[in-house]
């Protein structure tokens, strides 16, 4: 089967409409693989370091109920805060591990019934923040990236990431394939090629390989196109930080 060849130019970015779905779907397909694991999977070491697949989704579970909530919004901004003031490193890896901390006694039957409860309040709190503040409100990001974000592209786009990413984790941690949708996991794979094209700025043909994947190309007959074939979900693993990088490749795209 031929694959149709995208320029990344023509590529739309996610609507907040469009960005909740996601969420709601991505929310959706992670429930369903934690669900799926045995008491020993919940151990197994993952890509992020000192997190295995428990810890990892207390930090998700976190993130959701800071989503769902004002309140523990706030607070863990606060608590972020004081760590890093104490600890250093950027805020995101601060209230990370106030995430993990403050659920660490959780049971992985217990990560799973809040993330199911809350997973509902979280997309629906998300939905609700107003235009004028995704798109006026900023915050400065010191890590993996130093710049400043739009409230609604954390919002929108760096939560969906984060969750899709660390459901990637996950199945790499156990050797297991990765449930995986053309609607779903390419329209946020299209997002990913489209920012990370901006951010280079280069000429490329890109062919990425498998169900969420695709040809993508940025002024493919231009003698300085660098071409890349690889699976498509390895291609986000590598812009993540997750495996080596080279080229274009060592281009840095938030997650």
């Amino acid at each position: 089967m031929t694959m149709t060849t995208i320029d990344v130019t023509t590529l739309e970015p996610l609507t907040h409409h469009e960005a909740m779905h996601l969420q709601q779907h991505e929310l959706e397909c992670t429930l369903r693989m934690l669900r799926s694991l045995d008491g020993e999977a919940w151990s197994s070491p993952t890509d992020c370091p000192a997190w295995d697949i428990r810890a990892m989704y207390q930090h998700v579970l976190g993130a959701c109920e800071a989503g769902a909530s004002m309140r523990e919004n706030v607070h863990q901004l606060r608590r972020g805060r004081a760590y890093r003031k104490q600890h250093g490193g950027p805020l995101e890896a601060a209230l990370s591990e106030v995430q993990v901390s403050e659920r660490a006694n959780l049971s992985p039957a217990e990560v799973v019934e809040r993330l199911a409860a809350i997973a509902p309040k979280t997309v629906r709190g998300r939905s609700r923040t107003p235009a004028l503040v995704r798109n006026h409100a900023k915050m400065a990001v010191d890590g993996p990236v130093h710049e400043t974000w739009r409230l609604g592209y954390l919002i929108d786009t760096i939560y969906l990431r984060d969750l899709w990413m660390h459901r990637v984790d996950s199945a790499h941690a156990l050797g297991q394939p990765l449930e995986l949708s053309t609607d779903h996991d390419g329209r946020i794979m299209a997002d990913v090629v489209a920012e990370w094209a901006r951010r280079h700025g280069q000429p490329f043909v890109l062919e990425l390989a498998g169900t969420a994947g695709g040809t993508y190309v940025s002024d493919p007959a231009s003698p300085a196109a660098e071409q890349l074939s690889l699976d498509a979900v390895e291609f986000c693993r590598i812009l993540a930080g997750r495996a080596p990088a080279t080229g274009l490749l060592a281009t840095v795209v938030p997650f």
